[in-house]
């Protein structure tokens, strides 16, 4: 088992930062990649970014690429969304998750199917 525990979302205005934290924690070691996704009222979850603990490659939405980062510290079993010039377009509930299957497709992770583990959601506004 692997518990998730996002933080750090809130109210923003259009053009300012946030930066998530996912706290990972249980049998961390079996988590082959980290993402992240986000889902708007009326919408679908969706895919934001992901990151490869072994490799460190690293995977981002059109959408995010330029503004967003993601990154990890294996120390602390935690990874970060860093999300900058954020746009009223970004709001939507941010999901933590953890993939403990191994693949060689990129586009693998980049589906929910793909994540074994969910956190609870931060919530992120950005407001006009």
């Amino acid at each position: 088992q692997v518990q998730l525990v996002e933080s750090g979302g809130g109210l923003v205005q259009a053009g300012g930062s946030l930066r998530l934290s996912c706290a990972a924690s249980g049998r961390t070691f079996s988590s082959y990649v980290m993402g992240w996704f986000r889902q708007a009222p009326g919408k679908e979850r969706e895919f934001v970014a992901a990151i490869r603990w072994s490799s460190g490659n690293i995977y981002y939405t059109d959408s995010v690429k330029g503004r967003f980062t993601i990154s990890g510290d294996n120390a602390k079993n935690t990874v970060y969304l860093q999300m900058s010039s954020l746009k009223p377009d970004d709001t939507a509930v941010y999901y933590c998750a953890a993939s403990t299957t191994y693949s060689l497709s990129t586009y693998y992770y980049t589906r929910s199917r793909g994540y074994d583990y969910w956190g609870q959601g931060t919530q992120v506004t950005v407001s006009s």
